[in-house]
């Protein structure tokens, strides 16, 4: 039985039991993209406006229908922006969609490459928003400084990037992350580079509060499965995180006590 139950993860005064978050890009059909969530666990699901039609379209599918505001946390997310003046107007017809729905989670790309961060722009931006009283969740490079300054900006989570964006490489630079996580008063989610369930436990091992992800998801050969297998990881590695991992050491150390040996 998972140790689990009691530590929730809270984003913006709302407590959450999974420490998983999903995208919904990149599914087959929407038969498969609503399966691999419910297989996920996850409650707090990002969409990309500028891609996604949560309204906007009156006569395309709206993903709100399988995905419902009542069951699980809409997290608008500004994706395909490369400038602040875009993100922000994405923010706010995100929040006109959502009936005056707050919590955005904010990305201004640098180049259509590399899908890096401009951390200049990002943060431009969640100035902006941050007085117009947007929640920010807030997409960043893994520079613990730059991690700081969004905190005390006012962003309410920094999600710092384990690799390029759909790479699925894993977590590049730990010790990065740990420094930010060390620093922070704020969650700390991953956002970006995990392709397996390993790379997830990873994250959650090194004391991130949660991971976000999509392609590593939708571009398995079996999303639902590896939805299910993800759910697994993060519940694992937070667990792992919580009980405190055993020193590293470059030599072997004996499992059995040698103490009072009969010979």
């Amino acid at each position: 039985m998972s140790n689990l139950a009691n530590d929730t993860l809270t984003i913006a005064g709302k407590t959450y039991s999974s420490r998983l978050l999903v995208g919904t890009g990149k599914y087959k059909d929407m038969e498969e993209t609503q399966q691999a969530i419910e297989a996920s666990g996850a409650e707090i699901i990002t969409i990309a406006v500028r891609r996604t039609n949560i309204g906007q379209n009156a006569d395309e599918p709206n993903i709100l229908d399988i995905l419902p505001p009542e069951k699980y946390t809409i997290l608008p997310n500004t994706a395909g922006c490369f400038d602040a003046k875009t993100a922000v107007r994405t923010c706010k017809l995100a929040r006109e969609l959502l009936d005056g729905h707050n919590l955005v989670k904010l990305e201004v790309l640098g180049d259509e490459k590399t899908l890096f961060p401009d951390v200049m722009q990002t943060m431009t931006a969640a100035e902006e928003l941050i007085k117009d009283g947007f929640d920010i969740m807030v997409y960043t490079n893994d520079d613990p400084i730059i991690a700081r300054e969004l905190e005390q900006m006012g962003c309410i989570a920094v999600m710092p990037l384990a690799a390029p964006i759909g790479s699925g490489l894993g977590v590049r630079n730990k010790l990065n992350i740990m420094t930010i996580v060390e620093n922070a008063n704020v969650p700390i989610l991953v956002d970006a580079g995990v392709g397996t369930a390993s790379d997830a436990a990873v994250a959650m091992e090194l004391g991130c509060d949660g991971v976000l992800m999509n392609t590593a998801i939708a571009a398995a050969q079996k999303p639902v499965l590896m939805a299910s297998a993800m759910r697994k990881a993060i519940e694992a590695g937070r667990e792992a995180y919580l009980a405190g991992r055993m020193p590293a050491k470059r030599y072997a150390s004996a499992s059995s006590p040698v103490d009072g040996l009969f010979f």
